[in-house]
């Protein structure tokens, strides 16, 4: 009868054991997908609230204003203009912030004169970091700006499509988020851990998933 107990108890620990085992290989899975969920929903959120904006911007928007973008020579100039629109809007900080370094969701680097490389990050509202870059365009439909948000500041994973997304402005202060024009299937290439993670700021929006 000992015997049997003792065996009993040999099994009993070995499938608690193995319970333990599964649960530690799952659990952080689960977190880190319920911290994905949750960027998300705050892209959602900010999102909805950027269009909001630049919509109520449009409508105030003055012919000095207006002037002193068409004026401005550089790139430098126009940023600076834009963010002293909506500064008020995101309660942006003057000072851009330092140290901070941004990656593609397949962590390969943001480089210099790449699309999506950004000079100057700034903090915002929530602690959020948002960066803005303006873009030569030629025609009055190409995009004038585009700006990037990082949803929990400089707390890590700093990734886009991961914890950062952003969107593209045009004239009349229409918004897109990067990927809009994009197919399904690339929506799905960008949006993974080999892509760059840019293409997620779309594809979350019309309902695409991160463990798709």
């Amino acid at each position: 009868m000992t015997g049997k107990k003792r065996f009993w108890k040999l099994e009993y620990s070995i499938a608690v054991f193995v319970m333990l085992g599964v649960i530690l290989l799952i659990m952080p899975v689960s977190i880190e997908n319920s911290r994905q969920a949750n960027f998300i929903s705050k892209w959602n959120e900010k999102l909805n609230r950027v269009e909001y904006m630049f919509s109520v911007i449009n409508a105030h928007i003055t012919d000095d204003m207006l002037k002193s973008m068409k004026k401005a020579k550089t790139s430098s100039e126009r940023e600076n203009l834009l963010l002293a629109i909506i500064k008020p809007y995101m309660r942006i900080k003057s000072l851009p912030i330092r140290h901070y370094k941004p990656r593609y969701m397949n962590g390969a680097r943001v480089y210099k004169g790449q699309r999506y490389h950004f000079e100057d990050f700034y903090f915002a509202e929530n602690n959020t970091i948002v960066g803005i870059k303006d873009i030569k365009s030629e025609k009055s439909d190409d995009v004038l700006f585009i700006m990037m948000f990082d949803m929990n500041g400089i707390l890590p994973p700093n990734r886009w499509g991961k914890d950062i997304f952003g969107v593209n402005i045009y004239d009349g202060g229409k918004i897109e988020p990067f990927g809009f024009d994009e197919s399904m299937d690339e929506l799905k290439k960008d949006c993974s851990e080999t892509g760059t993670g840019v293409s997620c700021s779309y594809y979350y929006k019309i309902g695409g998933g991160f463990d798709d």
